[in-house]
């Protein structure tokens, strides 16, 4: 049985991991390593993950770093449970999920996490977090035509990692107060119903030891 074990909650990048082991219905173990906590800069951690981020993932041995990597990675490898990255689009969803961790993520809502919640480390830009979030609402334009046909996920009747990674932003988005528009909010909506993502979200709060999902 292949062994997995997540070093990780509470993060909107945690739960991108999360998620896709719930949604593949895969168990495995957790370590509640918070962010900027004792915890993550300890030796213990430090000697899991030198940068001392999280999640980190162990795989039979092998760890992964990276959030949308370590995603990906777990689709590849366990497709045969559920196809969260189609061959036929294997190059739509490394496109939709280097948008989100760029555009959506890195280069809009951490700006505002930085300058706004984690202003006494980072130090306030009100400029910056002005500019960040419009630079959030013509991002999230690419989404918004992309799903403005009906259709249920950015494939189409496909879900698949790209529903994750842009679902994970929406989230963080929201406990934000940033603008989202009534498209992304109804798709939002969508992926909430999930049970994977509802079991995503168990474990991503630390209220699983040992998650496994299914269906």
């Amino acid at each position: 049985m292949t062994a997995i074990h997540v070093w990780g909650i509470v993060s909107t990048r945690a739960l991108r991991v999360h998620w896709t082991l719930q949604e593949l219905g895969l168990t495995y173990g957790t370590t509640p390593i918070r962010t900027r906590t004792p915890e993550q800069t300890a030796p213990a951690y430090r000697a899991v993950n030198p940068l001392h981020k999280i999640p980190t993932m162990e795989i039979d041995g092998v760890r992964y770093t990276e959030s949308g990597a370590i995603a990906l990675e777990l689709a590849a490898r366990f497709r045969d449970r559920m196809d969260l990255w189609p061959e036929a689009e294997r190059a739509r969803v490394l496109e939709w999920c280097f948008y989100v961790a760029m555009e959506l993520d890195a280069t809009s809502l951490y700006v505002i996490r930085r300058h706004g919640d984690l202003s006494e480390i980072y130090g306030e830009a009100p400029v910056a977090v002005s500019g960040a979030r419009e630079y959030w609402l013509k991002q999230a334009a690419k989404a918004e035509s992309a799903l403005a046909d009906g259709r249920p996920w950015l494939l189409g009747e496909t879900f698949s990692v790209a529903d994750i990674m842009l679902g994970s932003c929406l989230g963080w988005a929201g406990r934000r107060d940033v603008a989202v528009p009534q498209v992304l909010r109804d798709y939002d909506a969508r992926l909430h119903a999930r049970p994977g993502r509802r079991r995503a979200e168990e474990a991503n709060e630390g209220r699983m030891d040992t998650a496994a999902g299914g269906g």
